[in-house]
């Protein structure tokens, strides 16, 4: 992957993906945090689908935006197709993509009628941001072969610090409409509990293959340890980060921030 130089003409959009990208894939790290929490992110969804996809098979990625799991599959040997609602960011995308095959599918993923379904289906903190994660997991199934996958990433509902509602308790999720799709934490609606997950795959027609809970309170900085972060070295973060992953699981899943998981189509 390229990095790109930034300029003074560039759109507002490009200029807001560049500051997303120096954290995340150039190493300009102000916010140590959330650049080790994206590590996280990126290394466990790359994991679960080199386990599960072939090297060259069809990956979609939804809600793409900067496209650096698009380029980074990409790179690696897969037939990747970007998407976002955000048709501007093609063009930003591409000042960073120097090889593979990565092809560009703007707008609502569930409008554009592929003519092929896909081996894997991507999608990373997304679902957080929809008023109605049974439907949308619906949809993204519908875009999976049979055998294919889906592996999603998003905050860990069962976290004891989160106070945003469950999905199965709330009866009018419609009350959340206006505010879905907004980027960042602020648009967070629901974080899916672990049990959640594994029966709004069932109704999606899906099983889950394994689900993890990682990134602990230290290495995204939360509950003030951000300023510890300062002055540990990253491989000592990570050190924890790898000592904390043997805790039971029942006590994984309240003191863990994040969760993957990754759902075969039957």
């Amino acid at each position: 992957m390229t990095k790109p130089e930034p300029c003074e003409t560039w759109p507002e959009s490009w200029k807001e993906a560049f500051r997303y990208d120096s954290e995340e894939a150039f190493g300009d790290h102000k916010v140590l945090g959330y650049a080790y929490a994206y590590a996280n992110r990126r290394d466990r969804a790359f994991d679960l689908v080199e386990v599960s996809v072939s090297n060259g098979g069809r990956i979609l990625d939804v809600a793409a935006a900067q496209g650096n799991f698009s380029i980074g599959f990409a790179e690696k040997g897969y037939d990747v197709t970007w998407n976002d609602l955000r048709d501007e960011l093609i063009g930003y995308v591409k000042l960073k993509y120097d090889r593979g095959r990565l092809s560009f599918a703007p707008g609502n993923v569930f409008d554009l009628g592929f003519k092929e379904e896909f081996d894997a289906v991507l999608i990373t903190e997304i679902i957080e941001h929809v008023a109605h994660p049974d439907e949308f997991l619906k949809q993204v199934a519908s875009l999976v072969r049979p055998g294919g996958v889906i592996v999603m990433t998003t905050p860990n509902g069962a976290y004891w610090g989160n106070s945003l509602p469950k999905f199965s308790e709330h009866h009018n999720p419609q009350s959340f409409e206006a505010k879905q799709f907004q980027p960042n934490g602020d648009g967070h609606i629901f974080l899916l509990w672990p049990d959640e997950i594994v029966s709004l795959g069932q109704k999606a027609g899906l099983t889950l293959e394994r689900m993890d809970v990682f990134t602990t309170p230290l290495t995204n900085g939360h509950l003030k340890t951000k300023h510890l972060l300062r002055f540990l070295p990253r491989s000592w973060v990570f050190g924890l980060e790898k000592m904390a992953s043997l805790l039971p699981e029942v006590l994984k899943k309240r003191v863990m921030l994040q969760t993957a998981a990754l759902y075969k189509k039957l």
